[in-house]
């Protein structure tokens, strides 16, 4: 990865996007270490996760991966989804963040100097456009490895570095010594909450 020891950064963490790369590489994220990867970096301003929740869910299995979150150094920008039926009846859920995303990225691009995107959806091209311009640099950390790739090429080309998320599996990989001496909490889809809840 490319970062100077000054720099502000800020992380913008798609967690829909960020669970479905992970899964398709094999292994599972271990919200601690990411942090602490990033925190080594630079200067940690922000860490934002985006996830959406089902609306009329009297409990969330995402929950407890949500409040660890929120305990632990995350910004958590979460909102309410409904599930609907598509026209053959399949039961689906809108869930998407990219808004939110957007929003907020460009609101504190005049307080950062760099900007990591775990997304690799090419909806964000001109968002990573227009952060640039304001001269942030902003690495894209996705992955071209699964099959299909998850990263767009055109998102992959605008980025000023692109980090495939399968070289940080070493950093970043929840252990299963982790879920043995912390204790588990399930989170359905993005996999166990390995973590205590005490603040760092």
């Amino acid at each position: 990865m490319q970062f100077y020891s000054e720099e502000r950064i800020a992380l913008f963490i798609d967690g829909a996007n960020l669970y479905g790369a992970a899964r398709a590489l094999g292994f599972d994220i271990d919200y601690r270490r990411l942090r602490e990867l990033f925190a080594d970096q630079g200067r940690l301003i922000r860490i934002y996760y985006y996830t959406a929740l089902i609306d009329d869910q009297e409990y969330s299995p995402i929950r407890p991966l949500i409040d660890w979150l929120d305990y632990n150094g995350y910004t958590m920008v979460t909102k309410l989804t409904r599930e609907y039926k598509d026209h053959q009846g399949r039961r689906k859920i809108r869930n998407n963040m990219d808004v939110e995303l957007a929003v907020d990225m460009l609101d504190m691009a005049p307080h950062i100097d760099h900007a990591v995107l775990f997304s690799g959806d090419g909806d964000f091209k001109r968002l990573v456009e227009a952060v640039q311009r304001k001269g942030v640099r902003v690495t894209v950390v996705s992955s071209f490895k699964t099959q299909p790739p998850l990263v767009s090429d055109d998102l992959r080309r605008q980025a000023d570095v692109f980090v495939e998320l399968q070289t940080l599996e070493s950093e970043i990989k929840r252990e299963l010594s982790d879920r043995v001496h912390r204790g588990v909490g399930r989170d359905d889809d993005r996999g166990d909450v390995a973590e205590d809840r005490d603040p760092q």
